[in-house]
């Protein structure tokens, strides 16, 4: 299977002819990873995992494109694109699919608190083919399965330095790379992935850096 990353948090997988996306945000190349993409997997309604528009242009522009969001999300992309309303699907914790030959199971179930005065909305993680795991903003970790490959927030108003290693740490999948990075500059990205690079090969992880169009066989 072929991972794609690009700006922030969105990543394209790529197996057997297929295309899976995953939160194709507004800090993203949104038309470039929805290119030919078969299903769109949203982590949450925050803009930088969901450019609205642009994924409500992809669904109304093809007859085949299939799209899984929280609820809220999901009622959302319908309003914004009612021809395509049988091609979106809510879904919810625990909940197990299959989109365009990906096998996907959801976990969690709410964003990461920001702040007590912040809202805290719903956030579902969706490992896909017991292999790549997108836990959108959160750091629930998987139950009762092994991950493979984990895409790990970096940096976030949610989160801290050692908060991202303990996820790390916590999930112990063999590869590891970035994703929720575009809020850092080359400074604060090396300190993060240092200690995540260090930390995690205690634990037996591999942490690798992709850029904005890298892409890696997992």
């Amino acid at each position: 299977m072929k991972l794609t990353k690009f700006t922030h948090a969105c990543v394209r997988l790529e197996k057997d002819g297929k295309v899976l996306v995953f939160d194709p945000g507004n800090f993203s190349e949104t038309d470039q990873a929805l290119a030919g993409a078969d299903a769109v997997l949203i982590t949450h309604e925050h803009a930088d995992h969901i450019d609205v528009d642009a994924v409500a242009a992809a669904l109304l522009a093809g007859t085949s494109l299939q799209l899984h969001a929280p609820a809220g999300v999901a009622a959302q992309l319908r309003d914004k694109a009612p021809g395509a309303g049988p091609r979106i699907h809510a879904v919810a914790p625990g909940e197990a699919f299959e989109a365009a030959g990906f096998s996907v199971r959801c976990f969690g179930g709410q964003h990461a608190l920001i702040h007590p005065q912040i809202p805290v909305v719903a956030n579902i993680g969706y490992l896909v083919d017991s292999n790549v795991y997108h836990p959108g903003d959160s750091f629930i970790v998987p139950d009762g399965v092994e991950v493979r490959t984990l895409l790990v927030p970096i940096h976030a108003p949610w989160n801290k330095v050692g908060e991202v290693v303990d996820f790390v740490i916590g999930v112990r999948a063999p590869k590891a790379f970035p994703i929720h990075d575009a809020l850092l500059n080359d400074n604060g990205r090396g300190i993060v992935e240092g200690h995540v690079t260090r930390f995690g090969a205690k634990y037996g992880t591999e942490y690798r850096h992709l850029s904005s169009g890298d892409s890696v066989e997992v």
